[in-house]
This record gives structure tokens, C-alpha cells and sequence, in this order.
């Protein structure tokens, strides 16, 4: 089995994670993915951050307004269930520990996250247990594509190991001993938790920007106020 692990703050989650998480899904033919929020982020300020829970719905009721996802795409509690920081380590461990000895697992995560995992908790170990698909920030486009795999190729080289090189049969940058790691060009939207965030604070819409449901659910709560 091809497993997909989606983490993060999806503080909210919007339409740009979702269509990101399908397309990742049919590119690299995922059996399942899971989406994974995080209860206490390491390296993510606090400050307007939403309750753990309120998040979880919101992705549960994204999940649901979306066919396309709802056969294959699983919502996962696992870093809420955890006290403490919610480690990246920790979450893929637990999955390997729970899915088929032969599975073959993928984290997915955007540019700006790849390029600092150096500073997260036992990095290293990441990169013997699962393969990386590395997605654009929101807002670039293919044309990055060639800058983006430069910068791959550079922070893989100086802050993980000089044996990563591209293989242009297999996509990816590959490691004698260590998991490979792909780019995957998702189709630009320019969409962010951060952006939607302001919008709402200044009372401003954010149709459009979200399913309608997640939409109903922050008003009905009053976040990001």
C-alpha cells in the first residue's frame, strides 16, 4: 500500500489543501491519505491558532463536502491524542507501527517546511522511514519548477547528505541508504491559512476560499475574530 501523511496547523484548512492533497493522491496513485493536525506545533506560533478540535472538525467537514476525497482520504486525531509537541518523528513511527509491514509511506509537505527539517526532532530518522513528496508554496507556478529543484538539491546536500542526487528515470532525488524525495507541481492557488485569517478579522469574505461548510462552522464559532 501507498499511505499519504498531510500534517499541519490547518489553521483553517481551505481549498488549496484540498485540491493539493487530491492531486498528490492521483500523481503518485495513494492507496490512502491521511490528514493529520497538529495539537501543539513546534514551530508554529500560538497566537490565533484555533482549538485542536475546532480544526479537526474543520477537516473533517472539508473531507466530507469534497467526493473526490471522501473514499480515500482519512482524518487522523493521532497528534491530538498526544500531550506534549505534536513531533513529526512521533506521528510517522505511528503509522508505521500500525499499517502493513510492506506499506510504503509518503509524507507530504510544502517547500518552506522541507527546507527547515533540520531544525525538527530527530530529522534524520525521517529520512530512513519515509519518502518525501515536496509541494510549491501557494501562489508559484510551474515555471518555479527548475529554482524549486535547485533549492531541493542544495539544502539536501549541505543539511542532509551529500549522497542525494537527482534521478531523471525515477523523478525524484535519490540516497543509497536513505528514502527519496520528489517535487510534486501542484496547480497554483493562491490561497493560505494566514490570508484567510486577516480576512475574516477584518470582516471581510471568505467565500470561495473554503468549503461552505467550514465557512458555517468558523462563523458559527466566531474564530479568527
Amino acid at each position: 500500500m501507498h499511505i499519504g501523511l498531510f500534517g499541519g496547523t490547518f489553521n483553517p484548512i481551505h481549498n488549496g489543501h484540498l485540491k493539493a492533497v487530491e492531486e498528490v493522491q492521483k500523481g503518485f496513485s495513494l492507496d490512502e491519505s491521511y490528514l493529520i493536525p497538529s495539537a501543539l506545533p513546534p514551530h508554529k506560533e500560538q497566537k490565533d491558532l484555533a482549538d485542536a478540535k475546532n480544526r479537526m472538525e474543520m477537516i473533517r467537514l472539508a473531507v466530507a463536502s469534497c467526493p473526490a476525497l471522501m473514499k480515500s482520504v482519512t482524518v487522523s486525531d493521532v497528534e491530538l491524542k498526544r500531550s506534549g509537541p505534536s513531533y513529526t518523528i512521533d506521528t510517522v513511527c505511528h503509522f508505521k507501527s500500525i499499517l502493513p509491514k510492506d506499506s510504503r509511506l509518503y509524507l507530504i509537505l510544502g517547500l518552506d517546511a522541507f527546507l527547515e527539517i533540520d531544525t525538527w526532532k530527530s530529522y534524520m530518522d525521517l529520512f530512513m522511514l519515509t519518502s518525501f513528496i515536496v509541494i510549491p508554496r501557494p501562489g508559484t507556478g510551474s515555471s518555479d519548477r527548475s529554482i524549486i529543484l535547485k533549492s531541493i538539491e542544495n539544502y539536501l546536500k549541505k543539511s542532509i547528505s551529500h549522497g542525494y542526487n537527482y534521478s531523471f528515470s525515477q523523478s525524484c532525488y535519490i540516497h543509497s541508504d536513505k528514502q527519496p524525495v520528489f517535487f510534486f507541481d501542484v496547480s497554483p492557488i493562491n490561497i493560505s491559512s494566514t490570508k484567510i485569517r486577516k480576512l475574516i478579522n477584518q470582516g471581510m469574505s471568505i467565500k470561495s476560499l473554503v468549503p461552505e461548510k467550514v465557512e458555517e462552522f468558523i462563523k458559527t464559532k466566531g474564530l479568527y475574530l
